[in-house]
């Protein structure tokens, strides 16, 4: 009744029955997308999370109530997808997300989200009943240092009766050859070997013209890090389970292990919940695990 908003779903067994969640941080500078269902006017932008929530607030602070809102969830027919990630140079970064967002409404659904740490990363997800014009696309590969004019070697695939594209930009030579951006556009199910060659910087010297090739399979071997835990501090849910495994003793041991090699947990402490899930689902019981004596 308030209106709708376009989004991934996964399931989890730590979410109650009955409940769905959705961070209040996504807002329309985010996350957005074109409008379709009743209540709101049909190719309008969405306002993000905000087209959710209640308007009800507190009349003393005059603050929104964030935390709950009545919803219904209906299964979203959205074939056509795409998925683009880019280094950029600081200065550009910025001014990529910003033209970016002018593009939120022409999907369905759309988000563009900065990423990296010592460098400047965006990432443009979007999802639509059909693929878009090739100029669109052609538009969003320049905003990310994906044309021609870009410079670097860059690799191109376009079938435009199948509704695939794949750009891919690498700088380097021979082991230092790295992937800087890439787009995928129809079948984005590469993405699980892909993006971990650009965000976490791995070498694809050995990849070549493969790296344009569909499916989840990896056409190279590789070892992902694996889902970041810890942002603070970049540590990784892999990591964190090569830790538990070189670590003895009793249970209570096994939190301040982590904490003194990753040192996860130790600064803002947001993700200590999940370290310590991840300690408590380690498949092999502290009380197994003899304490090795000093030689």
């Amino acid at each position: 009744r308030r209106g709708s908003l376009t989004i991934p779903a996964q399931k989890s067994a730590q979410q109650p029955p009955a409940q769905v969640f959705i961070a209040m941080h996504w807002g329309e500078e985010f996350l957005s997308g074109r409008a379709a269902a009743s209540g709101v006017e049909p190719g309008a932008r969405l306002a993000g999370v905000n087209a959710l929530t209640q308007p009800a607030y507190c009349p003393l602070s005059k603050q929104p109530e964030l935390k709950h809102a009545a919803v219904r969830i209906v299964k979203a027919e959205l074939p056509w997808r795409l998925l683009a990630l880019a280094w950029l140079p600081e200065d550009c970064a910025l001014a990529a997300r910003e033209a970016l967002r002018s593009h939120l409404r022409d999907f369905a659904f759309a988000s563009c989200v900065p990423f990296g740490r010592e460098r400047s990363g965006v990432l443009f997800r979007a999802a639509s009943t059909q693929a878009p014009a090739a100029s669109l696309l052609a538009g969003i590969e320049a905003m990310l240092g994906l044309d021609v004019q870009a410079g670097g070697a860059r690799l191109h695939y376009a079938d435009a009766q199948r509704r695939q594209r794949r750009t891919m930009r690498l700088s380097g030579s021979g082991e230092t050859t790295r992937l800087e951006a890439f787009l995928l556009a129809g079948d984005i199910s590469a993405e699980a070997w892909i993006k971990p060659l650009v965000q976490e910087e791995l070498p694809a010297d050995a990849y070549g013209r493969s790296l344009l090739a569909a499916g989840a399979k990896p056409p190279v071997p590789t070892t992902p890090r694996g889902r970041q835990v810890c942002s603070c501090f970049n540590v990784s849910e892999n990591e964190i389970a090569a830790c538990l495994a070189r670590t003895s003793g009793p249970s209570e041991a096994w939190l301040r292990a982590l904490q003194a090699e990753l040192k996860c947990g130790t600064n803002c402490g947001s993700c200590l919940p999940e370290v310590r899930r991840l300690v408590q689902a380690a498949p092999t019981s502290a009380e197994s695990r003899p304490i090795e004596e000093p030689a």
